[in-house]
Order: C-alpha cells, then sequence, then structure tokens
C-alpha cells in the first residue's frame, strides 16, 4: 500500500479501506456506476506544461479536482473549471477520491509513480504520462498493481494512436521486409550534459557540470518541497524548474532515453513485440553522477518471440546515428527508425515510412490494414474508462518499454554490458547496476 510520510497515518488507514472496499465490490468502475453517454469525473494531477495538454485532452468530461504544486499553473487552469476543487499536494486529493473515476497524471517523471499507485489502489483508471516511472523497479511496482485491477490505464505515448504507426506495425508483422534480426532507432535530441541547443530552446542554464550547492529562494507560487516528493532534498535552483530542466537531472529524470525512448522505442517494442531483453551494452561520454548524457548509445539483445527471430536493436541519441545513415546508405532523416529484414528495410518516422531500396518495392501489394484506427490517445483511454474496452499503451505494454528504455540508461551508467534476469529485476553479472534500478526515497516519502 502506498504511504506518503510517517507524518499522515489517518491517510494510509484511508486508503487501506478504500482499496479494501474496491476488492469486496469487485466490479471495476465502468461496470458499476457509468455508460457511455454519462460523463467521467477526472482528477487532474499536474495541470501545467504537459498536464495541460492532458487536461485539454479529457476535457470532454467532467473535471472534478485539479491539482499542482506550482499556483500558477492551478490558477490558470481553474479559470476554465472553476467548479473543480484544488490542490497543491496530490496526497489530499485522494482524501476525497469517492467522486473521482479517473486520474490523469502529469507530474514530473521522479514523482510518477506515486501519484498513480493510489489511484490504482482505489480503483481508478489512470493515464499516466510518459515515461510510466522514474526507474525499472517502479515500473514493475505500477505493471503489477495495475494488473490486479480492472481499470482502464494509458500512458502518455501520443504517437502510437497514429496511423502511420499501425502501418509499420502490419508490414512487420505480416513479414513485407521478412524476418527482422536488426533494428535501429534513432532521435537527434540532445538534451542534457552541456548541451547548447537546450540552452537557445529554452533560455536555459545549461553549462553547468554540478549539482549547484547555493540556496536560491523558490519563487512564492511553488511547493518546493512537495515538487521533490520523494527526490533527495535539493536547495532550490533555476536550473531544475521551470520547464522540462528537471529531465536531464538524474535525481528527477532520466534524460533523452527514457523520455523520447517511450515515443521511438514503442514502434519496434509493438511490431516486433518485444518485452525484456536478455542484454543490454551501452555507450557514450563518461557518465556523470548528476547529469544525463546529451548523446549515448544503447544496444540491446532480445530472444526469439514466437515465429520472430531474434533481434538486435540499437538506440541512439543526439549525435549518435547507425553506420548506415553517416555510410549515407540510407535517406538523412533527422530521427527514424530502421528495421533490417531478410528481404529488405523498412525506414520510418512519426508521419510517414518507407520501404527499402524503393525499387525492389515499387509494385509492393501492401496488406489489408488489420489494426483498427484509433479514436485518438486521450479518446481510447476515455472509451476504455466507460466500456471496459482495451487501451493499446496500457500499463501492461507500457511497464515493460519503460522497463526497457531505462535499462539502456542503467547499463550505461554501470559501465558495462548487463545480462539481465527480468523476473528477478537484477543484472546477474553486475552488481553496480542495483544502484540506478531501484533508490532510497527520502525520509517520509515510501511507494510499498
Amino acid at each position: 500500500m502506498s504511504t506518503t510520510g510517517p507524518q499522515q497515518p489517518q491517510r494510509r488507514d484511508f486508503l487501506k479501506r478504500a482499496a479494501a472496499a474496491s476488492l469486496v465490490l469487485g466490479a471495476p468502475n465502468f461496470l458499476r456506476a457509468r455508460d457511455v453517454q454519462n460523463k467521467l469525473n477526472i482528477a487532474i494531477i499536474g495541470s501545467g506544461g504537459r498536464g495541460g495538454a492532458n487536461l485539454a485532452g479529457v476535457s470532454s468530461e467532467n473535471i472534478v479536482a485539479l491539482c499542482d504544486v506550482e499556483q500558477k499553473n492551478l490558477d490558470k487552469a481553474a479559470v476554465k473549471y472553476p467548479q473543480a476543487r484544488k490542490y497543491q499536494d496530490y496526497r489530499k486529493l485522494y482524501d476525497r477520491a469517492s467522486d473521482i473515476d479517473a486520474v490523469v497524471v502529469s507530474t514530473c517523471e521522479h514523482t510518477h509513480a506515486f501519484a498513480t499507485l493510489p489511484a490504482l489502489q482505489l480503483g481508478k483508471h489512470v493515464y499516466c504520462e510518459k515515461p510510466l516511472t522514474h526507474n525499472i523497479w517502479e515500473a514493475r511496482v505500477i505493471r503489477e498493481a495495475a494488473a490486479k485491477t480492472k481499470v482502464a490505464t494509458q500512458m502518455g505515448t501520443q504517437i502510437h494512436a497514429g496511423d502511420n504507426y499501425r502501418r509499420v506495425v502490419e508490414l512487420i508483422q505480416t513479414g513485407a521486409i521478412g524476418a527482422v534480426r536488426e533494428c535501429h532507432v534513432w532521435v537527434s535530441r540532445a538534451w542534457g550534459l552541456q548541451a547548447p541547443e537546450d540552452a537557445k530552446k529554452y533560455h536555459d542554464i545549461v553549462t553547468v557540470t554540478a549539482r549547484p550547492r547555493e540556496s536560491v529562494t523558490p519563487p512564492s507560487s511553488l511547493d518546493w518541497d512537495l515538487w521533490l516528493g520523494p527526490a533527495p532534498q535539493r536547495p532550490f535552483n533555476p536550473v531544475y524548474v521551470p520547464g522540462p530542466r528537471w529531465y536531464r537531472w538524474w535525481d528527477f529524470g532520466s534524460g533523452t532515453m527514457s523520455d523520447l525512448g517511450s515515443h521511438w522505442n514503442d514502434l519496434p517494442f509493438w511490431a516486433l513485440k518485444l518485452q525484456a531483453p536478455r542484454t543490454i551494452e551501452a555507450s557514450g561520454p563518461p557518465p556523470h553522477p548528476e547529469l544525463a548524457p546529451a548523446s549515448m548509445q544503447a544496444t540491446y539483445e532480445y530472444p526469439a518471440r514466437g515465429e520472430m527471430p531474434a533481434v538486435k536493436m540499437t538506440w541512439y541519441q543526439g549525435v549518435n546515428k547507425p553506420n548506415l545513415w553517416t555510410e549515407r546508405g540510407i535517406p538523412q532523416w533527422g530521427d527514424g527508425v530502421l528495421f533490417i529484414g531478410d528481404k529488405g528495410m523498412l525506414l520510418a518516422d512519426y508521419g510517414k515510412h518507407v520501404l527499402l531500396p524503393e525499387k525492389r518495392f515499387a509494385d509492393f501489394q501492401r496488406p489489408k490494414p488489420f489494426l483498427e484506427k484509433s479514436r485518438g490517445h486521450h479518446a481510447e483511454w476515455i472509451h476504455a474508462c466507460k466500456t471496459g474496452a482495451p487501451t493499446t499503451c496500457n500499463f501492461e505494454y507500457a511497464g515493460w518499454l519503460t522497463e526497457a528504455n531505462h535499462l539502456g540508461n542503467v547499463a550505461y551508467r554501470a559501465g558495462k554490458k548487463l545480462e539481465w534476469d527480468s523476473a528477478k529485476l537484477k543484472a546477474t553479472n553486475c552488481s553496480a547496476a542495483d544502484a540506478f534500478i531501484h533508490r532510497e526515497y527520502r525520509k517520509g516519502w515510501k511507494l510499498v
């Protein structure tokens, strides 16, 4: 059971009673109280940035509660939803959860699991931004908690709802390029240690090479202690907030790997039916104890899955690119996914794809589409909440994807090729990886 600090025994008791009541009632929310015509009562945890976009995505429903550690974000959202209860502390939101059907979590990465787990335990449907959690152990906790419920879950990998990804999955799974034994994924974003393009875009201080020690007074509208949540105690500094600045600090995020990996690795994960890798090896500049790298790469080896053979998938970020790209053997797309099969190649990005070499596939007859068109990423989740229909990025699927993405960073930080035992959540040949798989939380915070 999720707890949020030794100072709150009443809140823990409430969550326990509510979870027990949910188990006794048995049936999920969508079978007990609502139908497709009724609107869901939704609580929004995190209403600025991505939270604002997600709020707009579910605005067709009743917004009954708003929560954000930044009062300015909260007040801005409340202008449109004046009837909604307002909170800065999501733990207090869960004290009054009887009128809530579903929760949208759009906090910073390091608090995703802490905001999500109580909702699952209370039998609430959950939409959570990507990456699902801050580390591998948390992803396993959330995936297993979701499996015990009958609620609708969805991770915010919005591109998954696009038609382009569906057509690529169909081509790969019907053998258009034959058996795939090699896959490459690259993104040009270089948010991380000493990334000047980040500074240009966000007017940010990115040339820091160490964690700031000086104390800066936080904005009066920001509850810094709540923003930190389970992360280590750090004095406020504008290198962390606002915006995505926190994203490159290991204390709060995981850099480009787990963030954009949620979108780009999603395509091979879906098309190739991937789950847990056997080995993971990464390379890049020497790991920094505080900051994620701007550029790096990680290679995963996955075992055979049914009729699909073992496959090696390599992730590249920043300046790193596949040899085929640098040698101009394929189109020079800035970001892409390249599947290499026995009969050809398929290159894709978010909005387009091409079979290579193009001359060989000039007369190719595409398979009849068999993946239904998405209602839209948020609409799909809302429909699932009301009807029990499946979602495509549910926490079962998203949990495995999140674990795999984090493993790339774990291998990079551990500095060794990892032999991965998924069942035990352990790199059997590298005890140094343990510290990156699960971490200690700040005093007063506990997940399970």
